[in-house]
């Protein structure tokens, strides 16, 4: 019924979560989003932002894949519908009442080919002893991304961590005015890794695409 009705008239459920404050959950056209106050987290635009990204990238359809910020796991969907992934996941996503939408209202449940963790997603890299084929970052705190994952410390352990011909997709800003940060990180290990820089992608996103070579 929820889904008929959110045709003619959104419908909307408030969670409050002590990393995020208030989420969102709306059935809009026929379809369960994932929101904070002010920004989509899950299956709405930032769903079309990373499918673009992915667009962009080669991967194998069982390559081992790092997603840094799982939210409501929208584009763990993706992989798997679209792009045909059947691979292993290793999802990471610090707050807990966010792991539990995804898996109670988008049915994103742990299972042989997906590990999901509750940790921060720096600390986790520090600690991680596998190597990836592909690394997606998409890490934010409503509409920012948190500054450690700009720092060159944490771009450094991240390089090491991708195979060679490996690849990273890092959700890096929304309508970011000034991008010396981002400019920083492609200037350091430029030498390692080949970038693509894709702005304003759909209007709004700031999109850092690189491959190890």
């Amino acid at each position: 019924m929820k889904k008929i009705v959110s045709y003619i008239w959104p419908l909307t459920k408030k969670i409050t979560s002590k990393i995020n404050g208030t989420l969102e959950i709306t059935w809009m056209n026929g379809k369960k989003i994932l929101d904070s106050e002010t920004a989509n987290y899950s299956y709405g635009s930032l769903q079309r932002i990373l499918d673009y990204g992915l667009s962009k990238i080669y991967f194998d359809s069982k390559a081992n894949i790092l997603l840094l910020g799982m939210g409501g796991g929208s584009v763990i969907e993706t992989l798997k519908k679209k792009y045909n992934h059947r691979g292993h996941i290793t999802a990471v996503e610090i707050d807990p009442v966010i792991i539990r939408l995804a898996e109670e209202e988008f049915d994103i449940i742990q299972s042989n080919n997906l590990s999901i963790i509750s940790q921060d997603a720096y600390n986790f890299i520090n600690k991680c002893n596998t190597d990836f084929d592909l690394i997606i970052i998409d890490i934010f705190i409503d509409l920012k991304v948190p500054n450690k994952f700009y720092s060159i410390e944490f771009w450094d352990t991240l390089t090491r961590q991708l195979k060679p011909k490996g690849n990273i997709l890092f959700n890096a800003g929304i309508q970011l005015e000034d991008d010396t940060v981002i400019q920083s990180i492609i200037h350091k290990f430029t030498k390692e890794i080949e970038f693509q820089l894709h702005n304003n992608v759909y209007g709004t996103n700031t999109l850092l695409i690189g491959r190890k070579k």
